[in-house]
């Protein structure tokens, strides 16, 4: 159900579907009461789902104590969390910030500090190398670290340093690595760009390869960390060690809260007035965080989606088999889901909502599913079924559109 009279909103997001008016574990439900099995999360936000009662518990008794200080004074909270991701992460420092743009911001800038400490002075190394695909974000070095005309279109000049080259081809990233480049910056799983996978060979080519050129290696873990993978970074399965991570979006489950992750070695580029945020880190945003990990340890979540994902693909993939005409592959991994299409992927949302399930577009030609991590069998069983279903309407619509 829409609201009724004039929106008094930018029209920057299109036409919304439906009204939300609450959520409650993996569903979502509109203000006429419809409920939908929600495999959008957000946009990989909702990491243990809607209305998770701890989670409500815990932002609820510190907005009792205390919401915002700002980063002038110490926040425990901050302090502790930061300590928690280290022990995930390794040996090194964190910097918060309130989104995955403001985090891939961040180590943009640490990569022209890493370039200008090697070369003694600004303008000499500074160049980023991303992968064609990419999606760091709109913020204007997240748009010029993006290869993507409807990003960039309508923005431009682009900020000067990037340069862009194909996902898994180390002879193109090499071949690019000259001596102005200051890091490699990567999503292990791209998300917006069509749920396309880092070969694990891949990255520990471009691992090597920084080491021996003394580039920072940095990997964009926003939308595919913190547990959606199965690993609570995407790329530890690679067994690879990154000099930066950015991430964001699940950390909060809901909350705006970001983090950068910097090895010891190079922990110390930002210094005092280097950088800094208002917001970032907050009593309240660390709450949330404390409350998603958490949930993560004591709930066994990334055992949970170990466990479940392998016949959730299985299973999609057999979706493939029984509709070649409008699903061409399964990409991406754990519960980062992508089907690669044949149809629109705007019109494979709209079958999909009509039969109640959320998922999310990735461009034109993917279809992100994306449930929480402690989604169980039967959901994910239900949400097969659901995807079905919105092929078998879109083919029916497809051949009465067509005349066949």
């Amino acid at each position: 159900m829409k609201s009724f009279g004039p929106s008094h909103l930018i029209a920057n997001y299109g036409k919304r579907p439906f009204d939300v008016a609450r959520g409650e574990g993996v569903y979502l439900y509109d203000t006429s009461g419809k409920r939908y099995l929600d495999f959008a999360s957000g946009i990989a936000v909702n990491t243990i789902g809607h209305a998770h009662p701890a989670f409500a518990e815990a932002l609820c008794a510190q907005a009792k104590r205390l919401v915002h200080v700002s980063n002038l004074f110490g926040i425990p909270e901050q302090e502790r969390l930061a300590g928690r991701i280290v022990q995930r992460a390794g040996a090194g420092k964190v910097l918060f910030c309130n989104s995955g743009a403001e985090a891939n911001e961040a180590l943009i800038k640490l990569a022209r500090l890493h370039g200008r400490r090697l070369s003694g002075q600004e303008g000499q190394r500074y160049t980023i190398i991303t992968a064609e695909n990419a999606f760091h974000g709109r913020t204007f070095g997240g748009m010029a670290a993006t290869p993507q005309d409807k990003i960039q279109n309508g923005f431009r000049p682009m900020l000067s340093g990037f340069r862009h080259a194909p996902l898994n081809n180390i002879e193109r990233f090499a071949a690019l690595a000259d001596d102005s480049v200051a890091a490699i910056f990567l999503e292990t799983i791209q998300g917006e760009g069509g749920l396309h996978v880092a070969d694990f060979g891949f990255l520990r080519e471009i691992q090597a390869l920084c080491k021996e050129r003394n580039i920072l290696f940095m990997l964009d873990e926003v939308q595919c960390g913190i547990g959606r993978s199965g690993h609570f970074f995407a790329f530890e399965e690679a067994g690879v060690k990154p000099d930066a991570i950015g991430m964001a979006k699940g950390l909060g489950g809901g909350y705006p809260i970001g983090a950068i992750w910097v090895s010891d070695p190079h922990a110390d580029l930002f210094q005092p007035g280097s950088h800094g945020t208002t917001f970032g880190g907050a009593p309240l945003a660390c709450a949330a965080a404390h409350a998603v990990l958490d949930a993560i340890e004591n709930e066994h979540l990334l055992e949970n989606v170990r466990s479940l994902a392998p016949d959730f693909h299985s299973s999609l993939k057999n979706l493939v088999n029984d509709h070649p005409h409008l699903l061409a592959e399964v990409r991406g991994g754990g519960f980062m889901v992508g089907l690669g299409l044949k149809v629109d992927a705007m019109a494979l949302r709209d079958a999909a909502l009509a039969v109640g399930l959320l998922g999310v577009p990735a461009g034109t030609r993917a279809f992100r599913l994306l449930p929480p991590l402690n989604v169980n069998k039967e959901q994910l069983e239900s949400a097969v079924t659901c995807m079905d279903q919105a092929l078998s309407a879109l083919a029916e619509s497809k051949i009465a559109t067509d005349g066949n």
